[in-house]
């Protein structure tokens, strides 16, 4: 408190956020090289990148939790972009892994769900951006699962029809979407995409990062750099300048 009297404390500042939703391809998206933190790296002084992706998890467990996650509020603190981002473990075969699959109308009505309730806590379509799942490297995933004990769990046929559903959701909805499936697969050989055949190699994660960019960008491009620049400091009463209204 006597430091808040002393300096003659401005306003709160507001620092926007953007959220990032989905399973375990979000969740490591902070590590070394990820898509997430080359978005956050991006957004310095602009917006605080969230990232709550929860590995495993799928979009009927994710509509479940998503209301504890962001509730309705102050409009200044809803996020300026939401990344909706699930499918691969959506699509997971139900006879070789019945707990994280989910049928494909559920899919996307879990998605279409997800917008909605977004819609309904004041975040509109045009801050969402539904992403698609990654094609599946059969050869690459199926290693790691007979090291798990188990068969081949996942095919990237099934994979490109919750792709396509998610396409349908976006259109539906009148979001955003970034079609991975389709756009890692005009690769030659998408798998230096994916490190085990299902999750971001960091190739992977900076072609997601590449084409997600422009996407959130056009969300963010009004948005100020917060607080001034160091040189821009009054140096005789630097207060003047980091107490004002106008903190750009």
């Amino acid at each position: 408190m006597a430091l808040c009297e002393a300096a003659g404390c401005g306003s709160a500042l507001l620092w926007p956020r953007v959220l990032l939703l989905g399973d375990s391809i979000t969740q490591f998206s902070f590590q070394q090289g990820g898509w997430g933190a080359s978005l956050a790296d991006k957004l310095v002084r602009k917006c605080d990148v969230l990232n709550r992706g929860f590995s495993g998890y799928n979009t009927r467990w994710a509509k479940i939790i998503l209301p504890r996650l962001i509730r309705k509020g102050n409009s200044l603190d809803t996020p300026v972009a939401v990344t909706i981002f699930f499918g691969a473990n959506d699509s997971a075969l139900k006879d070789e892994n019945p707990k994280q699959h989910i049928a494909l109308d559920e899919y996307a009505a879990n998605l279409k769900s997800m917008v909605q309730y977004l819609k309904s806590v004041d975040i509109p379509e045009n801050r969402v951006i539904l992403i698609t799942p990654t094609p599946l490297c059969e050869t690459a995933w199926e290693k790691q699962c007979i090291i798990q004990g188990c068969k081949l769990n996942r095919l990237n046929s099934v994979v490109g029809e919750y792709a396509n559903a998610c396409l349908q959701v976006a259109q539906d909805c009148g979001t955003d979407v970034l079609d991975l499936w389709t756009l890692m697969q005009d690769s030659q050989d998408f798998s230096s995409y994916l490190s085990d055949g299902l999750h971001l190699s960091p190739k992977g994660n900076e072609f997601l990062f590449s084409h997600l960019w422009p996407l959130i960008e056009k969300k963010v491009s009004s948005l100020p750099l917060l607080l001034p620049y160091w040189r821009d400091v009054a140096e005789a009463k630097p207060e003047l300048s980091l107490l004002g209204d106008g903190d750009h």
